[in-house]
């Protein structure tokens, strides 16, 4: 709107300017009024312009706000107690098939079994079942030595397994075979025969266990035995018996 009221007025202007150039006049001169009507219409067209720039609104950047984040913390969130787990040790009950449960002192394990095996073969001693050590025989006599083995290893002991002798006194020993199967973790007496030496003196035997081939493995096995001096007994003196004196009368 007010663009087309400019419009109108410089149009005036003009029309006005148009009719005084056809007249004559002898107040003004023509160059004198030319300018005059050129600085009033400079000015009016300065007012116009001045006025539409007064009535347009400047636009006015607005800062935008940028919000700060802020932190906004959970609640702690409380679980519940786990329950802990109760650490116990898991027994192991070994049952030796064949035989009574073993009573006394039980054997006391090797350091380091694993270096006594053959292959998976081993054994363990649990007990001497008779005649511990420093025993005393009589010379000659007769006697059966009895240990108490596990099976240790990781397979069978089969028929043909036997005791072995390593070193020391034999005395006789004569062991058998096995005769029968005795599985990993299971247990067995061994027994070899054997008789005390004619002479006095202390002798010691060791065994060991060993499979079909002789290969001996696990725990050596001793005997130690003291033979004791044979008792002389005096052999009875004739003891003259006195004659009996028959008194004499005169």
């Amino acid at each position: 709107m007010y663009l087309r009221k400019s419009f109108v007025i410089i149009l005036l202007v003009g029309l006005l300017l148009a009719s005084c150039g056809g007249q004559e006049t002898t107040e003004t001169p023509i160059s004198e009024m030319d300018a005059f009507l050129t600085a009033g219409v400079g000015t009016l067209a300065a007012s116009i312009f001045q006025t539409q720039t007064a009535l347009v609104p400047t636009n006015t950047i607005t800062p935008v706000t940028t919000a700060s984040p802020t932190n906004t913390f959970l609640p702690a969130i409380t679980l519940p107690p786990l329950s802990s787990p109760t650490l116990g040790l898991l027994s192991t009950q070994v049952v030796f098939v064949g035989s009574p449960t073993p009573t006394g002192t039980q054997y006391t394990p090797t350091p380091n079994p694993s270096t006594l095996s053959y292959g998976c073969n081993n054994s363990a001693l649990i007990r001497d079942v008779n005649y511990p050590a420093g025993t005393v025989l009589k010379p000659g006599e007769k006697f059966t030595k009895t240990w108490q083995i596990a099976n240790t290893g990781t397979c069978d002991w089969v028929y043909l397994y036997h005791l072995v002798f390593i070193s020391g006194d034999s005395m006789g020993g004569s062991p058998s075979n096995l005769g029968k199967v005795i599985k990993p973790g299971e247990w067995i007496q061994l027994s070899v025969n054997q008789t005390a030496p004619s002479d006095s003196g202390t002798y010691k035997g060791y065994w060991r266990f060993g499979d079909q081939s002789g290969n001996v493995f696990g725990a050596t096995l001793g005997v130690s035995i003291v033979v004791s001096s044979p008792t002389k007994t005096p052999k009875p003196t004739d003891t003259p018996v006195p004659t009996p004196v028959t008194p004499s009368y005169p």
